[in-house]
């Protein structure tokens, strides 16, 4: 069974918003994020609790308060946070009351809370991903000179992550048509090249009860579009011991009363199922997207990033998949030059990304990660055999999805308005039911309505469209 926060430490968590509100007056607080959604859907809930203790959100390094919400995913990421935070410390000399903390997953990171402490003194408390909750009491501590506040996940300089869940959080959306709802929390599967089982601790999943209220208030609030997070999102309840699995949560979902679409990040191979490509292709609320990392196409090199599954039985799930969702959206994740890949194992990566043929793919050349398995291998590869793979793989899957996207020409698509524009002359942007990016014109009041599309043009990258006004009554009903 999952454990929770109690009642008592969050109505604790409370009181502290309640005490930091008192003596704010109109303070400022920037919370800058980096990673995958998981991150962004922490930092609207520290966004939550920030406006809650009476902090205005702004974007801005002189904020009274900076939350750098952090990835521990590649070192390139934490190389990057490191020049942000080394930039902070001129803001600091500004506002020498200014408060800065570190959160995210490198802050489960003892050589990251190190450095910090030795290199980087302006920087007040390091906060790690299972224990953002207690903000409010770190940030009263801190305005109350408590040192001890800077410490606050922390025994002996040892990270002591908390393996519970907290509920009623208050939460701050960045958009008020989508949203992102995180229904378990941590990792088992211990890929050897990954490090965020070792940061974000063990899976816990949430009550279903919990995360359906959460889905009506947002829904109740005129949200569109909605992505049910997680690790690995296939596992989902395995330790609530309410007997139900993820594709028995998406149908719950789907009951919701609403127009909306459901989608969810990020699914597992070993953990997919039939029964939840079937739930999917049966329930037109959720979107017709998988995003199934692969990260090779050799069993070789799968068995020692200790994925657990084989190319055969990764095409046998993308063959059903098509079956029962000819309209299927399929995406995925990409490794090149894990360490000891052979030109043999690339050139089997290349004939899956063929025979799947990806809507698109997130590729990564491989970037070691300290306290991984992975990062004591053997890796002769040279720096300039990797670049020619990921380029070739590149070349391959930009072919493949400049032919995908071809074939939405011509094509009227009901589409979510999600944004202002950055192409050209189109100052609208939006998604297909399966997350394809168009670029349209528009009046700005369509932002969060979906809409009919008429695609025109089609790229590698996107679509172009134009509003289909004959259409619009019938699509925005």
């Amino acid at each position: 069974m999952s454990k929770f926060v109690t009642e008592r430490e969050m109505e604790f968590q409370r009181e502290c918003m309640k005490r930091v509100a008192a003596r704010n007056n109109g303070q400022t607080a920037f919370v800058d994020t980096y990673g995958c959604q998981q991150n962004e859907a922490d930092s609207e809930r520290m966004s939550g609790m920030l406006t809650e203790m009476g902090y205005v959100l702004c974007n801005s390094d002189d904020a009274d308060v900076v939350i750098i919400n952090t990835c521990a995913v590649r070192e390139n990421a934490e190389n990057r946070v490191f020049g942000v935070i080394g930039r902070l410390v001129h803001a600091k000399r500004r506002n020498p009351s200014q408060i800065i903390i570190l959160a995210g997953c490198m802050g489960g990171e003892a050589s990251v809370r190190e450095k910090i402490k030795k290199s980087y003194r302006h920087v007040d408390a390091v906060l790690d991903t299972t224990s953002f909750w207690r903000l409010p009491e770190l940030i009263l501590g801190l305005l109350e000179g408590d040192e001890r506040a800077a410490e606050i996940n922390t025994v002996g300089g040892v990270v002591e992550p908390d393996s519970r869940i907290a509920e009623g959080m208050p939460v701050s959306r960045l958009y008020p048509h989508k949203a992102w709802v995180s229904i378990m929390y941590g990792c088992n599967n211990f890929c050897s090249y990954c490090i965020v089982p070792y940061l974000r601790g063990r899976e816990r999943s949430r009550n279903s009860e919990d995360i359906l209220k959460e889905i009506r208030e947002v829904v109740a609030d005129g949200c569109k579009d909605i992505t049910l997070l997680g690790q690995n999102v296939n596992s989902y309840g395995e330790m609530t011991g309410e007997g139900l699995d993820f594709a028995d949560l998406l149908a719950k979902v789907a009951e919701v009363d609403g127009d909306f679409l459901i989608r969810f990040m990020t699914s597992h191979p070993k953990d997919t199922s039939k029964k939840l490509l079937d739930t999917m292709a049966s329930n037109p609320k959720i979107a017709r997207h998988l995003h199934l990392p692969v990260q090779s196409g050799s069993d070789r090199i799968l068995k020692i990033m200790n994925r657990r599954y084989n190319a055969e039985s990764y095409m046998e799930l993308i063959n059903y998949a098509k079956k029962v969702m000819p309209d299927i959206v399929l995406t995925s994740d990409i490794i090149v030059g894990f360490p000891g890949e052979t030109e043999q194992d690339f050139e089997q990566t290349l004939k899956l990304v063929s025979e799947v043929e990806y809507d698109s793919l997130f590729t990564f050349i491989y970037s070691k990660r300290e306290g991984t398995p992975a990062a004591e291998m053997e890796d002769p590869t040279t720096p300039e055999e990797k670049s020619d793979r990921f380029n070739r793989l590149i070349e391959l899957q930009n072919a493949i999805s400049l032919k995908k996207h071809k074939e939405y020409v011509g094509k009227t698509l009901r589409a979510l308005v999600d944004g202002e524009g950055r192409q050209g002359d189109h100052n609208l942007s939006a998604r297909t039911n399966g997350g394809r990016l168009i670029h349209l014109s528009g009046d700005k009041s369509l932002i969060g309505e979906f809409v009919p599309v008429h695609i025109t043009q089609a790229t590698t990258w996107s679509l172009v469209g134009e509003i289909d006004k004959g259409l619009m009554n019938g699509v925005r009903k």
